[in-house]
């Protein structure tokens, strides 16, 4: 049964078994700049320190940075991490 509201709905499980684990959203961005490990490692070190990051990898060769988080992230508070970086996010 529902706890959560009463509404008597059958849930199908216990309250307590339920899995509140999500899958991160997967998000693929266009940097520019990027030249070595020393500009990836700068990237991800900005990109991390936002909320909800679980993961940064960057490919440095075609500018590709793909963050895993817990919830989407505002394109705007991503643009400054990277240029916080010193790299450009490209598109709009």
């Amino acid at each position: 049964m529902c706890d959560s509201c009463s509404c008597g709905t059958n849930t199908g499980q216990d309250a307590g078994t339920i899995d509140l684990q999500t899958t991160p959203i997967e998000t693929v961005y266009s940097v520019e700049g990027m030249t070595c490990g020393h500009c990836a490692s700068s990237v991800t070190g900005e990109l991390s320190k936002l909320d909800g990051v679980v993961s940064v990898d960057v490919e440095v060769s075609s500018g590709s940075v793909t963050v895993r988080s817990t919830s989407p992230l505002d394109r705007e508070t991503v643009r400054g991490a990277v240029d916080e970086a010193g790299y450009q996010l490209v598109g709009a």
